[in-house]
């Protein structure tokens, strides 16, 4: 199934529109990935080889890679490589992989929208065109939600950024940020950023979390508070920005007493607080989870849309990205059997998995009868709250069906992760299932 179908005489575009427009030309392929971050690069990568036709991956970016392509420090690939590399290698290492398994990957080209079931439309500098699929893989991952989405109030400074702009304009433009920052958030991106400030050659001032300590590991938090002299106020939040040109000062505010103290800085990074890249799936009509934002799947990644796969941050926002990776060569053989079945959709409407406070989400949050074991053997869950020693109930029908007390702690700012043989007794007819932790 591969070809490319002009739709005018001699391979130029077809007939004018109403609007005078010329029709798009359009390829099909059997399988798209939309995303050319480690969970599409390693769904590519996978596919390739197995696939009779092409494999087309289609990114917005001039190069692909994803996030790790600016996240230049160690600590990726450990669980899909076996092996630490630094982000930008790991971003490469990946491409390496796509490509020389026989995946097309194709850059600068924006996703705009769709025109059938599995047909997306493309924009590109070579122009406009269309892809129709035998399957689609969404793999667009998440961002950071920058100051406006979070309401900080204040002057409009520059020097405001997200860790994807800080590492942006540092480590692939090579540009430079200010002398003192305050970094907004207590997760691992957020070391990461003042990793990527210390390269800079920015000091930070301040570390400001809203919860009772700083959410990311240990490993991470004690080195970053006294070999990097990075001090962490908890229970806090930035409730001003100030400066005229420049960022000049932020206030800060504790949530406990409320009172207020002003920091001196010139730079201000905000971190985490991750929202999926939804808008293919909102314009899809996908069936969207309310808690996570992205698009609800079961554990064969499947949407509500026949043949459109969803994998890595896209769906939990925010995980590591090796996890993301393993996303993609799971849904490889999910691919491969919709696929074989030559379009035949999934078996029944599936149970809805709910997670309960201080849950925040659950993935994946649909079980269906034909369902395998999720990626990893794991569910992924976000707490709002820390729990040193989580006790975790799955209840359905006013059921107990499982309990099991886990040997690792539920924090914020970090996925959990459950084993999924607590579903083992679900009830794939009943009602929906609740998962809580105390």
């Amino acid at each position: 199934m591969s070809s490319t179908e002009p739709t005018g005489a001699n391979g130029a575009a077809g007939p004018a529109g109403p609007a005078g427009a010329a029709t798009p030309r359009r390829e099909t392929v059997d399988v798209l990935i939309v995303g050319g971050g480690p969970a599409g690069l390693t769904a590519a990568a996978r596919l390739a080889p197995r696939v009779a036709g092409r494999v087309l991956v289609l990114d917005r970016e001039a190069d692909a890679g994803g996030i790790p392509r600016h996240s230049d420090h160690p600590g990726y690939g450990l669980r899909d490589l076996r092996r630490m590399l630094s982000g930008p290698s790991y971003a490469r290492t990946l491409v390496a992989r796509a490509a020389e398994a026989g995946a097309e990957i194709r850059t600068r080209a924006m996703v705009t929208g769709w025109s059938g079931e599995r047909t997306v439309e493309v924009t590109s500098p070579e122009g406009r065109y269309e892809v129709a699929a035998g399957a689609v893989v969404l793999a667009t991952g998440a961002r950071e939600r920058p100051r406006t989405a979070r309401r900080v109030p204040g002057d409009r400074p520059q020097g405001v950024l997200t860790t994807g702009q800080l590492q942006n304009i540092v480590h692939l433009h090579h540009g430079t940020v200010g002398e003192r920052a305050v970094v907004v958030g207590g997760e691992l991106v957020s070391w990461s950023a003042v990793l990527t400030l210390r390269e800079a050659g920015c000091r930070t001032a301040l570390m400001v979390s809203r919860y009772p300590k700083a959410e990311s590991y240990a490993a991470f938090t004690v080195p970053g508070r006294t070999v990097l002299g990075v001090p962490v106020a908890t229970r806090a939040r930035v409730t001003r920005i100030i400066g005229k040109g420049r960022v000049s000062a932020v206030e800060i505010e504790h949530l406990d007493t409320g009172r207020r103290r002003t920091v001196a800085c010139d730079t201000v990074v905000f971190t985490g607080d991750w929202i999926p890249d939804h808008e293919l799936v909102r314009s899809a009509g996908i069936d969207l989870d309310p808690h996570t934002l992205g698009p609800r799947v079961d554990p064969a990644l499947r949407t509500s849309r026949p043949g459109v796969f969803a994998v890595g941050n896209l769906l939990h926002p925010v995980d590591t990205a090796d996890i993301a990776a393993l996303d993609g060569a799971h849904v490889t053989e999910q691919v491969l059997r919709w696929l074989a079945a030559d379009g035949r959709p999934g078996t029944g409407e599936g149970v809805p998995i709910l997670a309960e406070a201080p849950l925040r989400w659950i993935a994946p949050s649909l079980l269906r009868p034909d369902s395998p074991a999720p990626a990893r053997n794991r569910l992924l869950l976000w707490t709002d709250a820390f729990v040193r020693v989580p006790r975790v109930t799955v209840r359905q029908d006013g059921r107990v069906v499982a309990r099991r007390t886990l040997p690792w702690p539920a924090a914020p700012g970090r996925v959990l992760r459950i084993p999924s043989s607590v579903l083992r007794d679900v009830d794939l007819h009943g009602g929906p299932v609740r998962v809580s932790v105390r």
